[in-house]
């Protein structure tokens, strides 16, 4: 077992019990992510602890990332900078709002330093010239992309599997947005396990490419990132609208689910997941007997009030 510089609890696998699952005979556990801690919590934990080893191996003090009003991501490194003693800087998405989000209330209330840009700029952050117009503002400081899709993000995500959750199911499915969940889960797969993904965006085909192209990036090997990219599925067909979309049939799904199975979903993110699971469960896509994992990315202070 790897020994890390910082640590959370790790997450719980919950058994599920659903009339669908009993109809069908398909075992279904939920991986409590979202319980690791209140704050730095799901994908985004698992995300930020590499990032967060390194610049303290690289001596910064400073975290500096990038996100919209809403991102949990910005949420989350915010607490863990206030956990773990870094100064942070979040880079936001459009000019500041009148009214704040309650995700940069709080990451203000951590001491993250917001710095609100025009989505022009915004859409320029990953270019060499712009990360050199940070550093000559903000000085020295470890740079986190947004989502927490980097190397040190994708290495994390290999680790949201334990060796028991390999050896124990078939299919393990995370809801996508950046597609380095993903990755990390393909990378950790054991032999004749599959990973399937489900996109929260419209016409999220193009996320079978984001996949491929992070693990271009990680392995540095066509061949190796197309043999992996083998154990991967995706179905694009649960994005209810679109990114940060919703109506009232999953509202009413999650309320349903949360009563009947008590685990609190988003409606960004794990709500159209396990919609989309239990939608196929009920159509027949698994055999009796089938054992599927859903990894639970966390992002519930996102929640809308009908959810609460």
């Amino acid at each position: 077992m790897i020994k890390h510089v910082v640590d959370l609890p790790a997450a719980i696998n919950q058994k599920l019990v659903h009339p669908i699952l009993q109809e069908s005979g398909v075992q279904l556990h939920i991986k409590r992510c979202d319980l690791i801690h209140p704050e730095v919590n799901g994908n985004k934990w698992y995300k930020l602890r590499y990032n967060i080893e390194q610049a303290m191996a690289d001596g910064h003090d400073t975290i500096l990332t990038f996100g919209g009003p809403y991102s949990n991501h910005i949420h989350a490194t915010a607490a863990a900078g206030k956990i773990f003693g870094f100064k942070t800087i979040g880079v936001i998405r459009g000019e500041e709002p009148m009214q704040w989000s309650h995700t940069l209330e709080f990451a203000r209330a951590c001491g993250m330093r917001l710095e609100f840009i025009t989505r022009l700029a915004y859409a320029e952050k990953a270019t060499e010239d712009f990360k050199s117009w940070l550093h000559e503002e903000y000085g020295s400081f470890h740079l986190v992309p947004e989502g927490g899709s980097n190397f040190h993000g994708i290495n994390g995500c290999m680790e949201i599997l334990t060796e028991d959750d390999r050896n124990s199911y078939d299919i393990i499915s995370c809801a996508c947005g950046t597609g380095a969940t993903m990755c990390g889960l393909a990378l950790s797969l054991s032999e004749g396990q599959r990973v399937i993904g489900f996109p929260v965006f419209k016409s999220g085909e193009f996320m079978a490419t984001e996949v491929q192209q992070h693990l271009d990036y990680f392995l540095m090997d066509k061949e190796a990132s197309s043999d992996v990219m083998k154990s991967c599925d995706f179905v694009t067909d649960y994005h209810f609208g679109g990114y940060a979309k919703w109506n009232d049939e999953l509202i009413s799904f999650i309320k349903t689910f949360q009563n009947d199975c008590h685990v609190p979903l988003d409606q960004v993110y794990t709500g159209k997941m396990m919609y989309g699971i239990l939608d196929l469960i009920k159509a027949g896509r698994w055999k009796s007997g089938t054992r599927l994992l859903a990894i639970h990315s966390g992002g519930l202070q996102g929640v809308i009030p009908a959810l609460k």
